[in-house]
């Protein structure tokens, strides 16, 4: 096994191992009536708000799905709705094996059977992704404006900083876009396929610039994080002891699980860990909050299962042209 073989069984098992061991330290660190606790507020979750936080979730991928038209057509390909749907559900089920897998396997796919080069829908990806990461900033200070003193408490507590985490990703961002442009400067034949790859992203970046209907960009950004934030604020009807959180106190919890979501695939071990953490924080028990993240975890995982796998079928044989 080669080196590179290697480094990349490791970035997928590494995650996966990191979540198991959340998971069997929750679990035994809990004496066994708070496990038996923590099962019961999981099973006796109310199956009504469980299914609407489905149905949020589901409405939040449709809209991702619709709104990526606005990127597509500005290079001037037409891709059907799908397609589009099917391939965003593929890419969060690659995900929960390989972190940021899902993003590649995206755009492959649609370069596969929309016949648009790679690099140009991987390009529309980019900027999808650095619209939904101003979205996200916008919540967290939208946060530290409400509930500064519980956030803050949280993070140095688990040696987190979203500032400096959310700021590295923008400078990675910035970076990328100079060496796409050293790269286009440079006159070298060695790079010749390097720029023609590199221009490819770079005018599916810009597509976000020359968009007929940026307002229905804008509207469909702010209702799938509207979603994101409805799917998980509906979970507190559904576990006993959290009805009476407030949205200030869901929001952090919210961001809170944002971040962790970041540490392994899908955040597995981590997310319900890291959310009845910060609920504690609000008066609610160790075992109703992790019960809490158990469930919005569960569920949204569970449409990534089911609508990636069924993506993965029938993308061939809607496309049998293709």
């Amino acid at each position: 096994m080669n080196k590179k073989s290697l480094i990349k069984i490791l970035k997928t098992i590494l995650p996966l191992l990191l979540g198991v061991f959340f998971i069997l330290y929750s679990v035994k660190s809990a004496t066994p009536e708070e496990r038996k606790l923590l099962w019961e507020n999981i099973t006796k979750a109310n199956p009504f708000w469980v299914s609407v936080s489905l149905l949020l979730g589901i409405l939040s991928h449709l809209s991702r799905a619709y709104r990526w038209k606005y990127l597509i057509h500005p290079l001037g390909y037409k891709v059907k709705f799908y397609n589009r749907m099917m391939a965003v559900m593929a890419g969060y089920l690659a995900n929960l094996g390989i972190p940021r897998s899902g993003e590649v396997l995206r755009g492959a796919t649609i370069a596969s059977y929309e016949k648009v080069p790679f690099e140009k829908i991987f390009g529309t990806i980019i900027s999808e992704r650095v619209a939904d990461l101003l979205m996200l900033l916008l919540i967290v200070l939208g946060t530290l404006v409400f509930q500064y003193d519980q956030l803050l408490y949280f993070f140095e507590k688990n040696n987190i900083n979203p500032v400096f985490s959310i700021l590295l990703l923008i400078v990675l961002v910035i970076a990328g876009f100079w060496v796409i442009k050293l790269v286009r400067n440079s006159t070298s034949s060695r790079f010749k396929k390097i720029k023609e790859f590199l221009n490819g992203i770079l005018e599916g970046m810009i597509s976000i610039l020359r968009m007929k209907n940026s307002a229905a960009f804008i509207f469909h950004t702010i209702f799938i994080w509207a979603m994101y934030i409805a799917m998980f604020y509906v979970v507190k009807y559904a576990i006993p002891g959290t009805e009476d959180l407030s949205l200030s106190s869901i929001l952090v919890a919210f961001v809170v699980g944002s971040f962790a979501i970041s540490l392994t695939n899908g955040g597995i071990g981590v997310y319900p860990v890291a959310v009845g953490a910060i609920l504690m924080v609000f008066g609610v028990p160790q075992q109703d909050g992790e019960a809490f993240g158990w469930v919005v975890w569960s569920t949204q995982t569970f449409i990534n299962l089911i609508l990636g796998g069924l993506s993965l079928i029938f993308l061939p044989i809607l496309n049998k042209t293709n």
